[in-house]
């Protein structure tokens, strides 16, 4: 029997949306995990962000990179955050005594340098060090300490060679070593202190005066962990692992990163 033209315009579009909508109900829903890590981490955690989710295809991750004090604050007033990567013990400690993270799942991710940087296009205005404190440097810029691990850290170096109360008054202070980076590579200040795994994002506009001097400041380890308020927390441990295993360990060391 020849199915009327007018009955199949009518039934053939309620068709595909009941066919739609049971696949929709069929497919299992995507996870989305939320990392809080440190600036200076942004450009290998975009690369393993990739590869965890090609090979965990039930997952998205969303990472916020930002200053680490600023970042465990964040946590503390109840961000919705899944795991948390410091650029410093500290700011790992004090959520951890706050019972915010999963101790157990703490592990040392990796370790860092701290370097001294200048414009490129500036190539004697700053040799070392102690020429911060000299008048050829009239501004140089550094995380802010009280929320940036690399301005603690600068902060220890300055302390170290006992020019720390001059230098910091020529200190402009930012929100996170990007920023500090974005300074020196504009020409806005005459100095900066990073990591060494910042400088490759700056293109070559900056260069490397310096290494900090050994024992001259706290290690640079960077202290991950699962938080303890994850709805997440099977998809957490396994991104914790990833970065921790082999292929997370192989993007850290070709970053720059020390990695045991």
């Amino acid at each position: 029997m020849r199915i009327p033209a007018r009955i199949t315009r009518i039934h053939l579009p309620l068709l595909a949306i009941a066919l739609a909508t049971g696949a929709c109900r069929d497919a299992a829903p995507r996870a989305t995990l939320t990392v809080s890590a440190a600036a200076s981490l942004r450009d290998v955690l975009a690369e393993a962000e990739q590869r965890f989710e090609r090979d965990n295809p039930g997952v998205d991750v969303r990472t916020n990179f930002g200053a680490s004090g600023a970042l465990a604050a964040q946590i503390q007033q109840g961000a919705p955050v899944d795991v948390f990567i410091s650029a410093a013990e500290g700011p790992m400690r004090r959520l951890e005594e706050a019972g915010l993270i999963d101790a157990r799942s703490r592990r040392v991710l990796a370790g860092n340098e701290l370097v001294l940087i200048a414009p490129a296009a500036d190539s004697g205005r700053v040799s070392r060090w102690e020429d911060l404190a000299t008048p050829a440097v009239r501004q140089l810029s550094v995380g802010a300490p009280a929320s940036v691990p690399a301005g603690e850290y600068a902060e220890d170096v300055f302390r170290t060679l006992g020019i720390r109360d001059t230098v910091m008054r020529k200190a402009v202070l930012a929100q996170d070593v990007r920023q500090v980076l974005a300074h020196v590579s504009a020409g806005e200040v005459d100095a900066g202190v990073v990591y060494r795994t910042d400088v490759p994002a700056a293109k070559g506009r900056v260069r490397v005066v310096a290494g900090a001097p050994a024992g001259s400041h706290r290690p640079s380890l960077y202290p991950v962990a699962v938080t303890a308020v994850t709805r997440q927390v099977e998809q957490a441990r396994a991104y914790v692992a990833f970065l921790l295993g082999p292929q997370g360990r192989e993007l850290l060391r070709a970053r720059g990163f020390r990695v045991d």
